[in-house]
């Protein structure tokens, strides 16, 4: 049985997608909705709530605004758990990469990242993305996941770090986790769904990458693919640590701007990234 956690900002979740799910999900399945209508609970202890009240072998935490297009969604991921005792983790988006710089997974070049996803966006269009997997490849390993759609494996010792709060980087986080204890991590192109907003990146972002980067340092950088090179990751490295540094300057953490500038000066002294930095650090 998969159960499905939903924190939800509303009592109830839609009836489009409560139905949405028993149409399509092709196996049995517990429907757990975490009121969060009152701001009671951080994503973090929303989704560890439900798990102490799961039933399933599998859950599946899905954000309250998708759809799900393929028919028996929920056979497939049963399906791909049970060819593979490793995986931990099935989405249908993420990277093949994560710097040491702290970082959004998707915060890597076009070629490391797989994703299979219908998105809207603000302007009223959508987009059928596709993309990372190779030919007559159905799944990809990554090394983190997009928390709109994340099915687990239950595992006791593997829950939502109670150490961060909010409601950001809990999909790194447990991606991180899964690696950490020796699971893969997969996307896979078998289950479609179709995602009526987009996630944002603002201040509270930036002071939750701040927590999850003093916990999660010291595993990275991590990659899936052993063709990446330590240049690419040099390069990568850089380019999202300058934007980290940059929007830390923007929010006013001047101290952690500065440290983290020192990291890349280190990574590699003579830097385009330095000057555009001083710029902005001369504005404070």
């Amino acid at each position: 049985m998969i159960s499905i956690i939903i924190c939800s900002r509303k009592k109830l979740i839609s009836s489009n997608l409560a139905g949405n799910i028993k149409d399509t999900i092709g196996c049995d399945y517990e429907l757990i909705i975490v009121d969060n209508s009152d701001n009671k609970y951080s994503i973090f202890d929303a989704y560890n709530k439900g798990i102490n009240e799961s039933k399933g072998e599998f859950l599946c935490f899905i954000h309250d605004d998708i759809l799900i297009q393929t028919k028996d969604w929920g056979k497939k991921i049963i399906r791909i758990f049970e060819t593979d005792n490793k995986i931990g983790l099935i989405g249908i988006a993420g990277s093949k990469i994560k710097t040491k710089m702290p970082s959004s997974w998707s915060d890597c070049d076009e070629k490391y990242k797989v994703i299979n996803v219908i998105q809207h966006f603000n302007n009223a269009n959508l987009q059928k993305m596709e993309c990372g997997f190779r030919e007559n490849k159905t799944i990809e390993e990554v090394v983190a996941i997009d928390g709109v759609f994340m099915a687990a494996r239950k595992i006791k010792e593997l829950i939502f770090n109670t150490n961060l709060k909010g409601f950001h980087n809990y999909d790194l986080s447990i991606s991180l986790d899964f690696k950490i204890k020796g699971f893969r991590n997969i996307v896979t192109n078998e289950i479609l769904i179709e995602h009526f907003s987009l996630g944002k990146i603002n201040k509270s972002w930036y002071e939750s990458a701040l927590k999850l980067d003093a916990l999660y340092k010291k595993h990275l950088p991590l990659s899936t693919d052993v063709f990446v090179s330590k240049k690419n990751i040099k390069n990568r490295e850089l380019i999202n640590g300058a934007a980290f540094v940059s929007q830390l300057f923007k929010y006013g953490y001047i101290r952690q701007a500065f440290k983290y500038w020192i990291k890349l000066v280190l990574i590699k002294p003579y830097s385009k990234y330095h000057f555009i930095l001083l710029k902005k650090a001369l504005k404070f």
